[in-house]
């Protein structure tokens, strides 16, 4: 493993081992912090990247097959750091099973401010932008007083809504939910029931989540009393465009 430092420029090259990537975070924590960045701005932008590079480890490569990982940082002029992880592999998209595994693109959209994925024959590069202006978000903790109970179904995620979702609690919701549907890649049925009348926190949620959702080509269904609070607070605030509101049977 052989760096490349400069002020403003890192780099290495690693042999795409999992072994191999708590040197490779040390060396990049070092010099992130040397660019500047506080330590929870670090901490963001190394989540994101050890996803990046686990995914290229895990996937890039097939069985018995050698391979590297190269990973290249810049700190720009107008204060944001960017960081690009790639491999020259093929990608091999992980089962669709329902499991703690392909949600890497999910913790690097929540750590840091840009996230493009460029997947071609020749290989697949990540790039990972943290603005000037960052604001940390952190990793999703699971609570036991969660507004929502999330449960991974043959296939799909059923969600069920217990109470008020007051708006500070829209992050927490939406990431919940988006974890356990693995970004929106396995279709999502959302049951508001039991909704209560602050919801503020739900409907800034499920925009966002539908979006993931119809970029992995799924449908968001919403089951809701027909002539419930639930119904009127989505049809007011317009998600019932983005998503598919159906009434309880």
């Amino acid at each position: 493993m052989t760096d490349q430092l400069a002020d403003h420029h890192w780099g290495v090259e690693f042999p795409a081992h999992a072994a191999e990537l708590a040197a490779v975070r040390a060396r990049l924590d070092t010099w992130l912090a040397r660019a500047g960045l506080t330590e929870d701005d670090r901490y963001d932008m190394l989540i994101a990247v050890n996803e990046a590079a686990s995914n290229a480890v895990e996937h890039a490569y097939g069985p018995g097959e050698g391979g590297v990982v190269h990973i290249a940082a810049d700190a720009r002029p107008d204060g944001s750091v960017r960081v690009v992880v790639s491999d020259h592999g093929t990608w091999r998209v992980p089962p669709p099973s329902l499991s703690t595994r392909g949600r890497g693109l999910l913790l690097m959209r929540e750590n840091v401010d840009e996230v493009l994925v460029d997947r071609r024959p020749s290989g697949t590069t990540v790039t990972l932008v943290l603005g000037p202006r960052h604001t940390t978000r952190g990793t999703y903790n699971t609570s036991p007083h969660e507004p929502v109970l999330v449960t991974e179904c043959s296939g799909w995620v059923e969600v069920v809504v217990l109470g008020d979702v007051p708006a500070h609690a829209a992050p927490a919701v939406r990431r919940r939910i988006l974890t356990a549907a693995r970004g929106g890649a396995v279709p999502i049925v959302v049951d508001l029931r039991a909704l209560g009348e602050r919801s503020d926190g739900l409907i800034r949620s499920l925009r966002p989540v539908a979006e993931a959702a119809a970029a992995a080509g799924n449908r968001v269904i919403v089951r809701a009393p027909v002539n419930g609070y639930a119904r009127r607070a989505l049809v007011a605030a317009g998600v019932d465009q983005v998503v598919d509101l159906v009434p309880h049977g």
